[in-house]
């Protein structure tokens, strides 16, 4: 069984930081990218950033300067380091993970996407 547990959400002044966490859990799943998408009221889910395991990292054009995403390879765990944060940024945020679900025979290793539950970031004064 593989999950994703989120961490760091809550409520924040404009201007305010919030730092995101997501842990993987399972010992046979071999992780790619990692990455946050976030979904406000009334829209659709998007891609806020993500990063592979090799440290490529990818940013929505909303964020970039704002927010950083990072990884600890080690420990399966992501983060996402939000600054400057606006009203706009308001959402659900959920963690995303994909790459292999591993098989003792490893022909029959098998992709895997995985979501977490979401963690309510909410900017407001």
């Amino acid at each position: 069984q593989v999950q994703l547990v989120e961490s760091g959400g809550g409520l924040v002044q404009p201007g305010g930081s919030l730092r995101l966490s997501c842990k993987a859990s399972g010992s046979r799943f071999s992780i790619n990218v990692m990455g946050w998408y976030r979904q406000a009221p009334g829209r659709q889910r998007e891609l806020v950033a993500n990063i592979t395991s090799g440290g490529s990292t990818n940013y929505a054009d909303s964020v970039k300067g704002r927010f950083t995403i990072s990884r600890d390879n080690a420990k399966n765990t992501v983060y996402l380091q939000m600054n400057s944060l606006k009203p706009e940024d308001t959402g659900v945020y959920y963690c995303n993970a994909d790459g292999d679900l591993l098989h003792v025979i490893p022909t029959m290793n098998r992709y895997l996407e995985v979501w977490g539950q979401g963690t309510l970031v909410t900017v407001s004064s």
